[in-house]
């Protein structure tokens, strides 16, 4: 090996926000789930690499979201959609919500 990264190519929305610095706080920036799903996102999104079914774009915010957090009860069956407050704090427990990036990820815009 000679040390170099691969590269792998992510599209994301062009208003979405730079990814910040490991350990800074979230800014929406979707990089780290469109790279690859949490456990629970490998769950909804039937994969285990490459974007997550759940990462939703907020137009008016310009930030991707966790869809199992802003839309929890979009990912489950309808007999099951009174679990979406559980299913919500599930998904911030697994993304982490609230500890800062843990993404070691580099960026670069095309």
């Amino acid at each position: 090996m000679t040390g170099h990264r691969a590269h792998r190519v992510i599209h994301l929305q062009p208003d979405a926000p730079e990814k910040p610095a490991h350990g800074a706080p979230c800014n929406g920036c979707g990089v780290c789930c469109a790279h690859a799903p949490c456990p629970l996102g490998m769950v909804v999104s039937r994969r285990t690499h490459g974007a997550c079914a759940a990462l939703v774009w907020q137009a008016g915010a310009q930030v991707y979201r966790c869809g199992l957090i802003v839309q929890p009860e979009r990912w489950l069956p309808r007999p099951l959609r009174r679990a979406a407050p559980w299913l919500a704090r599930l998904a911030r427990r697994y993304i982490a919500a609230g500890q800062g990036c843990d993404a070691h990820l580099d960026t670069e815009k095309a």
